[in-house]
């Protein structure tokens, strides 16, 4: 099927955004709604119906913000481009917006999907050297295809439940993802015993080490293919992934076991972003480990490698003496002293080892809710490009 195409000035109007003196407060703590691009970060779907900043009639006479009536699209020109909404009530933006008000023969919701599909190539239009942006005359130029306006609602309306579905996927994921702690919590914390011993960390482990210093492992002596090397980005999220390919060969691995990582290992993030934790998985092949983790061979009669993570991540009295109330806060910094020392509570290993079945029925579930929503996203994308080819 084929449709005309027009420049998006002939049937929207662009509308660009202002921000007022922040120092006068006349203009602020109105009822003008007032959006920034950061209002449109975690949007959740494609409705945007109030700000956390708001500015007065004043403040809007004052510059050159225009009130976007409701239903127009938000595009964010800058810091950074491409997030889109659709305004529910009436709403200025900052100047890091191009807006459109569409007229009679244009959908809101077909353009914003347009905008949504086309995000990567409207990117590529930015220009400017300490950000990038684009500018009103550019976006003025976006040609776009125009089906009848029926047509064009049909569509929003598919690609809309098909948002909603992906949606859904990504809120089961989310909920599995938090599990492993409310099961935790509810086994450790919630019902702690008071008879259950708390001791200090080197008190349960059989070797706790670093990887190599200085010039024992230079980036220059990794290979394409050997030994890997395990590094920060292997512990990330908090479970062990694969990640950037790092190699030694069999020669230099002899002069590094002893920083050999092994089966159900915890190890954790002492540089860059620290206090990162996860446990080695038993099928890894043999692997050494760099100065940016430190890893713990556990005791195994005494502790369960997932429950001394988990009391890691989450444990309040733990978190309380890494300086953090919450597992996210930024941690001060990590070192083996302040690992070695720290004191965890220690239940019953029978306790334990149903808390790690449980986890383990936890991850079979993601993992199947990761794939489903990998395939959820990856058909979402390929129903878009359908769409706006006339395919749909």
């Amino acid at each position: 099927m084929s449709w005309p195409t027009v420049q998006i000035t002939e049937v929207a109007r662009v509308v660009g955004g202002a921000t007022p003196k922040t120092k006068n407060p006349d203009f602020w703590g109105g009822c003008i709604d007032w959006a920034t691009p950061k209002d449109l970060t975690n949007l959740q779907g494609k409705l945007i119906s109030s700000t956390p900043r708001k500015i007065t009639d004043v403040g809007l006479r004052s510059c050159a913000a225009e009130v976007l009536p409701a239903g127009s699209v938000l595009f964010s020109s800058r810091a950074p481009i491409g997030h889109v909404a659709i305004n529910t009530v009436p709403m200025a933006t900052n100047q890091g917006f191009k807006s459109f008000v569409p007229g009679p023969e244009l959908d809101a919701g077909f353009l914003y999907w347009w905008l949504d599909a086309n995000r990567e190539r409207l990117q590529a239009l930015g220009t400017g050297a300490t950000f990038k942006e684009v500018s009103k005359a550019v976006v003025k130029r976006i040609e776009i295809p125009l089906p009848p306006l029926e047509e064009q609602k049909r569509i929003a309306g598919i690609l809309d439940q098909a948002d909603a579905l992906r949606r859904l996927r990504a809120r089961a994921l989310d909920k599995l993802s938090t599990l492993g702690q409310a099961i935790f919590h509810e086994m450790f914390v919630a019902n702690e015993r008071r008879e259950w011993p708390t001791v200090a960390v080197e008190d349960i482990t059989k070797n706790m080490r670093t990887g190599p210093f200085g010039s024992q492992l230079l980036h220059a002596e990794f290979v394409d293919e050997g030994i890997p090397v395990i590094g920060i980005d292997n512990v990330v999220s908090n479970e062990f992934q694969w990640a950037k390919s790092r190699f030694v060969t069999p020669d230099k691995y002899e002069q590094l076991k002893r920083y050999t990582v092994l089966p159900g290992d915890v190890l954790i993030t002492i540089m860059g972003t620290c206090g990162r934790c996860a446990v080695v998985p038993n099928d890894i092949p043999k692997a050494v480990n760099t100065k940016h983790l430190c890893c713990l061979t556990l005791d195994n009669q005494v502790v369960v490698p997932n429950f001394l993570q988990a009391a890691f991540l989450h444990h309040p009295r733990v978190l309380r003496q890494l300086g953090v109330e919450a597992k996210g806060a930024v941690m001060p910094g990590m070192n083996m002293g302040i690992i070695k020392s720290l004191k965890v509570p220690l239940p019953p290993m029978t306790k334990q080892r149903i808390f790690t079945e449980r986890l383990q029925s936890v991850a079979t579930y993601k993992r199947k809710a990761q794939i489903a929503a990998q395939t959820t996203e990856a058909l979402f994308t390929s129903l878009q490009h359908r769409a706006f080819c006339g395919q749909l």
